[in-house]
């Protein structure tokens, strides 16, 4: 059993406040990132939450902390990135509000995430504003945790594998709460990358990867992350690696294999090989799962492929030519 493995057989046994924040994350990803804080994380490092929302990840968290027999709140830091505010540019609800919707003329929900975190604040920096602009470029302290939920756009992963990815070191312990997300196929590939200098902790709790940093990782390979170096083949083949690893989350639910997959239609989707997406794609819209929780997933696939043909008058450039061949042929 891995180290963070161990934390599993206690998920039943956690109790967590009935008025948690509003949060997106499930009561079993709540619950982990709390044993994390309450058994593992020691605060002798950076511990750093990417995507804070509403705030109920980061109160499970600091609440294990809080509780932590080793975790000192004079010394340890909790840092806290996000927006805090809905609107362009960001992918907050206004559920973080706490009438359930931003006041008129208002978008930012920084001050109710601050009363929230009421009990944290002498141990919680609260970094509000667009990552790039609030992360330190220069800062190269280690990460001892990693909370990645905030990177939902190619511009903002660049972002945490410049800044933060590369402040990993052996003991390191990284989430990704995304990872369920076929549309973000960068999680995937970039964690293939990193398969020989990590181990999973176990599957999935829900739809967050755990992982634990074992081994130092090589600077060219985390500037193939950062840079988005790897060829389209190449990508395809770290996700195979990773669906190698990764089948279903812990309570069964999510079939792991059959999301990866569908992530590598995405790779295909945004290098412009829509024939290959829904190729890869289609034979996918029987999974159960899938059909049921990402049918608009397909429907972009599709609707991309079926445009790409109408442009290219039913098909590629070589395949038209190839149908040009065989009439002359039959002529």
């Amino acid at each position: 059993m891995t180290n963070l493995g161990r934390l599993y057989s206690l998920l039943d046994d956690v109790r967590l406040p009935d008025d948690l924040p509003y949060t997106q994350v499930s009561s079993w990803e709540l619950k982990f990132l709390y044993l994390l804080g309450r058994h593992h994380l020691t605060g002798e490092d950076r511990l750093v939450e990417l995507g804070s929302g509403g705030g109920g990840s980061t109160y499970a968290l600091a609440l294990g902390l809080q509780q932590s027999p080793v975790f000192d709140e004079k010394t340890g830091r909790l840092h806290a990135y996000d927006f805090f505010r809905v609107g362009k540019g960001t992918f907050a609800t206004e559920k973080f509000f706490d009438a359930g919707k931003a006041p008129e003329g208002d978008n930012s929900f920084l001050e109710e995430f601050r009363g929230r975190m009421e009990p944290f604040l002498p141990f919680l920096e609260i970094h509000a504003g667009d990552l790039w602009q609030t992360s330190d470029p220069g800062d190269r302290s280690p990460v001892e945790f990693l909370h990645i939920d905030i990177a939902k756009t190619p511009r903002v992963f660049k972002c945490v594998s410049e800044r933060f990815l590369t402040r990993l070191r052996p003991g390191s312990v990284v989430l990704h709460q995304d990872f369920a997300g076929p549309r973000l196929p960068w999680l995937h590939y970039s964690t293939g990358a990193l398969l020989p200098y990590i181990e999973i902790a176990g599957p999935p709790i829900r739809s967050t990867l755990a992982f634990e940093v074992t081994a130092p990782v090589p600077r060219d390979v985390l500037t193939a992350i950062s840079e988005d170096s790897f060829s389209y083949e190449r990508k395809l083949e770290l996700i195979s690696a990773v669906q190698e690893r990764v089948d279903r989350d812990h309570t069964g639910g999510i079939p792991f294999r059959s999301v990866l997959e569908l992530a590598k239609a995405y790779v295909a989707h945004y290098d412009g090989r829509h024939k290959q997406a829904w190729a890869i794609a289609k034979p996918l819209a029987s999974d159960e799962y899938l059909a049921r929780t990402r049918a608009d997933h397909f429907a972009q696939l599709r609707k991309a492929y079926e445009q790409d043909r109408r442009s290219n008058g039913g098909g590629s450039a070589l395949s038209r030519v190839k149908r040009l061949v065989r009439r002359a042929v039959r002529a």
